[in-house]
């Protein structure tokens, strides 16, 4: 049967999975804090440039649009990230018609990514990861509409996505080199000898250029942040952690993609669409190689879930009781531990799902495991959504009580960039003057120098402690208060009140801040 002539249109039905992914969303949306990430993203969107120390662009634009069209709740940041977690559902149920799936292969598909730890974990808070796996799916998507119906337009679409993508994180880079390669080595290597091919780059490299001058005016930071987690973080990413967590990410739908891969390599039905399962394994050995975290290949997934669920179809064709049952099989034993990854329910509901799990199982007893190796009440990821609001409210009182004369002799530090995005964002209703970090990107507008008599100080004290600094540098240096919340990563972190800092100090600022910019 001729592409044009089959039976493709299948709405209504993805939009079921669409809903449900949406509805999920929604109930988690509001019930915990900001997560520090998205304090620091929407902070950039205070400062729109064509670049950032640790992220392109695209992040601080859509944070901007979040707060001149929702406002500032946590509700209004994960707006654009609930709608881009149904467009990746929505994409993941058109690739499968791609490939030739109807509603069984279109149902397995769309339920094994909506309840895949992976992408409920990655699809709701508001951080470029999300967004970047819709760039991979979308692009993949019009791969696949190029290779059915050989129109071109779809190759500028694919490099309009591209250079999007890249304006979002650079993994994307990664990505299309992998499917380029992967066309190059399968049969459909002819559809790359194509004077459009070079019009498409050309369009994405037009896209991308404002970020690549970027890069060069300040002397390419996305080059430092790469060593800097490759030292850090990376360097402790083992190559068998890597295959493990690829096999664990995703849950029992683990064996959905699977069989999805051998399809794409093996199945002559399938076998003009073999250059995605060469580019899955040309982008996984890369990231191999490069020590990449586990998320990083998260966007590649959903091709995979769709060939799955083509590949079911194929093998149970008349059999509606087995069928039901194989959607109960990869769904199900993912929605046990739904609670973990989600936070669908209020805080005293999930702490006590936490502490069944750390008292009565073992194989997800890692979940509570922190960076310190100590097991906590959530995980890590949860706790870095507490404690935001308490440590404004304990600055803004701390800088109220100073007088006025004190208080416009008076500069607010944080030590890092979580600590940095809470009092930039909800310090604005205590009309706090903006904090003073070297963290992050928020080293590139803090100021040359500073001139104060007085420091409100917040020290994360998990790495250092300011205080033992600070004395020789200070008339006085004490700790008038600290983060308190239980479950929060900051709790135990000070807030010192420096006064009358010498010489010395403001020295030490300029010579960090000098290292920072030259980064």
């Amino acid at each position: 049967m001729s592409y044009k002539n089959r039976k493709s249109s299948y709405t209504n039905f993805i939009l079921i999975f669409v809903f449900i992914k949406i509805l999920l969303n929604a109930l988690a949306i509001s019930n915990f804090g900001f997560h520090r990430d998205e304090l620091l993203h929407l902070a950039l969107g205070d400062h729109l440039d064509w670049g950032y120390k640790e992220v392109p662009p695209f992040i601080a634009v859509l944070a901007k649009l979040t707060t001149i069209l929702f406002g500032s709740s946590v509700f209004a940041a994960r707006i654009f990230t609930t709608v881009c977690s149904g467009l990746i559902i929505w994409l993941t149920g058109k690739i499968t018609i791609e490939l030739g799936g109807k509603k069984f292969a279109i149902a397995l598909a769309c339920l094994a990514i909506l309840f895949s730890p992976a992408f409920i974990a990655s699809g709701y808070l508001f951080q470029p990861v999300v967004f970047d796996q819709l760039w991979w799916v979308l692009t993949v998507w019009l791969l696949l509409r190029y290779i059915n119906t050989h129109a071109v337009k779809y190759l500028y679409f694919i490099g309009i996505v591209i250079g999007l993508g890249v304006l979002t994180k650079y993994t994307m880079l990664f990505f299309a080199g992998a499917l380029i390669l992967g066309l190059t080595i399968s049969r459909q290597r002819r559809l790359l000898w194509n004077k459009h091919v070079v019009g498409a780059i050309g369009v994405a490299c037009a896209i991308i250029l404002p970020n690549l001058i970027w890069q060069y005016s300040h002397h390419w930071p996305v080059f430092t942040h790469m060593a800097t987690l490759q030292k850090e973080q990376l360097e402790y990413v083992k190559l068998t952690d890597f295959i493990i967590q690829q096999m664990l990410a995703n849950g029992v739908a683990l064996f959905v993609w699977i069989v999805g891969f051998f399809f794409l390599i093996f199945s002559f039905k399938l076998r003009k669409y073999q250059s995605l399962a060469i580019a899955y394994v040309l982008i996984s050995i890369f990231l191999l190689q490069m020590n990449g975290k586990s998320y990083y290949l998260f966007g590649a997934y959903p091709m995979l879930f769709a060939a799955g669920g083509y590949g079911f179809e194929r093998w149970i064709k008349s059999n509606p009781s087995l069928r039901a049952a194989i959607l109960v099989v990869f769904t199900l034993p993912n929605l046990l531990v739904l609670p973990t990854v989600l936070p669908i329910l209020p805080l005293k509901p999930t702490l006590g799902f936490f502490d069944y799990i750390n008292k009565h199982t073992r194989f997800i007893k890692f979940m509570t495991v922190w960076e310190d190796h100590k097991h906590h009440a959530t995980t890590q990821d949860y706790g870095d959504m507490f404690g935001w609001d308490e440590v404004t409210q304990k600055v803004a009182y701390q800088y109220g009580i100073l007088t006025p004369d004190q208080r416009q002799h008076t500069v607010i530090y944080a030590d890092n960039y979580g600590l940095a995005g809470a009092l930039h964002h909800f310090g604005k209703q205590y009309n706090l003057p903006e904090p003073v970090c070297l963290s992050s990107s928020f080293a590139l507008w803090a100021p040359d120098k500073i001139e104060a008599q007085y420091v409100i100080f917040i020290n994360s004290t998990r790495y250092w402690n300011a205080t033992e600094v600070f004395t020789p540098m200070v008339e006085n240096c004490i700790q008038v208060d600290s983060i308190t919340n239980p479950y929060a990563v900051e709790k135990g972190t000070a807030i010192l009140l420096v006064k009358h800092p010498k010489p010395a100090f403001f020295e030490r600022y300029q010579t960090k801040l000098a290292k920072t910019r030259a980064e």
